[in-house]
């Protein structure tokens, strides 16, 4: 059976899996991350959900885990609050079952000392013993030369783990109070873009630095946040969130990269994004995109006509149509 073609319109037409909690800008449910645990032949999959500030919860104020064997029908299996993190938000995390049998799931959230974006790793034998309080920091900004790090997504690949990341970086703009917001990425006052680690256990990790950012134009001058890579024909291809300011920075949209050694990425759409929503801000962000028995999987968060987010799937082909064509 022959599968849709990679566009918009094939993901306005995607599966809803989670409707947000309100009708309006600012409720959303999505930043999907996706793994496959072969072993059960079943998809798990981490998403938020968020209501506008000021609406208790405000923010990010949920994460969940949710397990399907259809890729249709997802039930919740496990949830943390941004409470359990002492944090003001909670933000994309991902999860991954290691070599050694454990789970991990990687979450990210507003660090409390200072405001922050940081990264931390629970570890536990089942999913459902996911314990929060048990968490030990990964990532820090500060150590890092950075203003935040947050929205980690994981590739594995011939034995090393690679962990990409959204990092904020320092420019003229950033002051001692840019993040009294609790949120540097909406402020104006430093560049969103990309950065990775590496692993070859899960446990411990190599930072690599900053791999992907913007160039100061264009409709991605602001971000360019590497949301989830699918190896294809010898490349690397990336799904990535653009925007061309701050002002967009929670209604960004898609466009598509490419890289031969997951360190040197080209963005194959320079001259504007190559998936979005037709409906109100036209966001559709946080692609992430696992190839399961030679099927290519998208899970996604829509901006939907009453300016609320959704997050939907949908199957489509592997080649990557004409974007691959792209790269040669």
């Amino acid at each position: 059976m022959n599968k849709p073609t990679l566009n918009s319109a094939t993901l306005a037409h995607g599966r809803i899996l989670r409707e947000p909690v309100g009708f309006e800008n600012g409720y959303w449910v999505g930043a999907p991350g996706a793994f496959y645990a072969a072993d059960e032949k079943a998809l798990y999959l981490t998403y938020r959900i968020r209501r506008p500030r000021g609406v208790a919860p405000d923010r990010g104020g949920e994460a969940r885990i949710a397990r399907s064997t259809d890729f249709q029908n997802f039930q919740d299996v496990w949830s943390v609050t941004k409470d359990q993190c002492r944090s003001a938000s909670i933000e994309r995390c991902a999860l991954r079952k290691g070599p050694d049998g454990q789970w991990r799931y990687f979450a990210c959230f507003v660090d409390p000392a200072d405001g922050r974006w940081c990264v931390e790793v629970i570890e536990a034998p089942e999913i459902r013993t996911l314990d929060p309080a048990c968490s030990q920091r990964l990532f820090s900004a500060q150590p890092l030369g950075l203003e935040g790090v947050k929205d980690p997504w994981i590739l594995e690949e011939r034995g090393t783990f690679h962990m990409f990341l959204s990092v904020a970086i320092k420019t003229p703009k950033t002051r001692d109070g840019s993040h009294a917001t609790l949120d540097i990425f909406n402020t104006g006052e430093c560049v969103s873009a990309t950065g990775l680690a590496i692993s070859t256990d899960l446990e411990n990790w190599d930072w690599q630095g900053v791999v992907f950012a913007p160039e100061g134009r264009g409709w991605d001058a602001y971000c360019r946040r590497i949301n989830s890579v699918v190896p294809h024909e010898g490349k690397y291809f990336a799904f990535y969130d653009g925007s061309a300011s701050h002002l967009e920075n929670y209604e960004e949209k898609t466009g598509l990269a490419v890289s031969t050694d997951l360190r040197n990425w080209r963005s194959l759409t320079p001259e504007g994004s190559c998936l979005a929503s037709p409906e109100s801000s036209h966001s559709l962000r946080y692609v992430d995109a696992p190839v399961i028995d030679g099927c290519l999987r998208l899970f996604y968060e829509f901006a939907r006509a009453d300016g609320a987010h959704d997050l939907r799937c949908v199957r489509a082909d592997l080649g990557l149509g004409s974007f691959a064509r792209k790269a040669d």
